[in-house]
């Protein structure tokens, strides 16, 4: 028999209907031969309220405690989808990240996976259950309880199928697969049947919100090909895998992130040591920088630009401002007004004229471009959040992806 491990969304089991829903979905699996581990998020808001609980009792809460409080979200889910099972007949046991063997290191709030000892969940599996596995969460050397940050269940998904050998990592949620775009923005995007690791992990990285980028990655090193379909249907999802790709458009899909703001220090000294001096504390700070561009030095003064999310931008200016008046500097001024909207097909390796096309396309459309950022599969351009679902259809349009 082989194991396949599947992984629900949080609006997959939003309510006791759904969840008996996935129960006869993960039933149906089981009776085609397969021995099956499921993953679940917590239902629906869940996380989101009690994180709202939190802040109701103090405006500051314990990582500690929040990782402890956060993770019942998932306890829940699991529970119930164990007890829809038991009462249709079928032999199922939940888990929690602790029991499932997942070690992590003590980062709250965003602890990564350092092992996983999957001897429970495979005595489980000798024993005629479905095994059903909290997601989100694991524990430390010091048996402390943490949670692995946005995305959490879908990186417990793919590593526990990493660690039991499964031959696939499903992906159940409320979206049918990738799409050449977001159909919220261009009605016209294709679903794709399949998808490169690469190609998926900038998508991820670059605005998609269906996989997180960490499991992806996760799924690449460990060469776990990802299914990602809807819980609601059965129509065919997209494969996220590193095997031979069909022939296709050199680009794959449109991706845009709204999660922009752009800071810029204005009259820097180019000297050594000035970038270090400035992004060394916001790395300690765990502020994430993403495009980084300084201008040609005129007289030894430049200029230098980078990105964050907004929700990091003040604290950002609270490190940067008292760097930049140290060093001379002008000025510190922030834009949140922003969005990333990408093309992305490894396809586009060393072929010329994808960007001359992505350029000319949003000239046309009188859309300026403030910053542009590249990888060997990925052109990005960074404008005015307003003009970004229009540059997203247009480039959908030109690169012919709904064909």
């Amino acid at each position: 028999m082989s194991i396949i491990v599947q992984k629900y969304g949080g609006t997959s089991v939003g309510n006791a209907d759904r969840i008996r829903n996935v129960a006869r979905r993960v039933i149906a699996a089981k009776q085609a031969g397969n021995d099956v581990v499921v993953v679940v998020s917590a239902m629906g808001d869940t996380t989101d309220d009690l994180i709202k609980l939190a802040y109701q009792i103090t405006d500051k809460p314990n990582a500690r405690e929040a990782d402890v409080l956060l993770s019942t979200g998932e306890m829940v889910s699991s529970t119930l989808l164990a007890m829809a099972l038991e009462n249709m007949d079928c032999k199922a046991i939940s888990l929690s990240g602790t029991q499932a063997g997942i070690q992590t290191d003590s980062n709250h709030g965003r602890a990564r996976i350092l092992s996983i000892n999957p001897g429970r969940i495979v005595h489980e599996i000798k024993e005629g259950n479905i095994v059903i596995v909290a997601g989100f969460q694991g524990i430390t050397k010091s048996d402390d309880i943490t949670t692995l940050g946005r995305g959490g269940s879908d990186t417990t998904a793919v590593a526990l199928a990493a660690s039991l050998g499964a031959s696939v990592c499903e992906r159940y949620t409320d979206v049918e697969g990738i799409f050449t775009a977001d159909p919220r923005v261009v009605p016209e995007a294709a679903k794709l049947k399949e998808i490169s690791y690469d190609e998926m992990l900038e998508l991820a990285t670059y605005g998609s919100k269906v996989m997180h980028p960490r499991a992806v990655e996760m799924g690449q090193i460990y060469s776990v090909p990802i299914l990602v379909a809807s819980s609601f249907n059965d129509r065919p999802g997209t494969l996220i895998h590193g095997g031979l790709m069909e022939i296709r458009n050199k680009v794959t899909a449109i991706t845009q992130d709204m999660d922009v703001a752009k800071i810029t220090i204005v009259g820097v000294p180019d000297m050594p040591g000035i970038a270090a001096s400035i992004f060394a504390p916001l790395s300690k700070a765990g502020v994430s920088v993403d495009t980084i561009v300084q201008n040609a030095s005129i007289k030894n003064i430049t200029d230098l630009t980078f990105t964050v999310t907004k929700g990091d931008v003040e604290k950002a200016l609270q490190i940067v401002k008292p760097i930049a008046e140290n060093v001379g500097a002008c000025e510190c001024v922030a834009d949140t007004k922003l969005a990333k909207v990408s093309i992305i097909g490894s396809g586009m390796q060393n072929t010329p004229g994808y960007a001359s096309t992505m350029f000319s396309t949003l000239f046309a459309a009188g859309i300026n471009i403030q910053l542009i950022t590249t990888s060997e599969i990925r052109i990005t351009v960074i404008i005015a959040d307003d003009r970004a679902n229009e540059a997203s259809r247009a480039l959908h349009k030109v690169f012919e992806l709904e064909k």
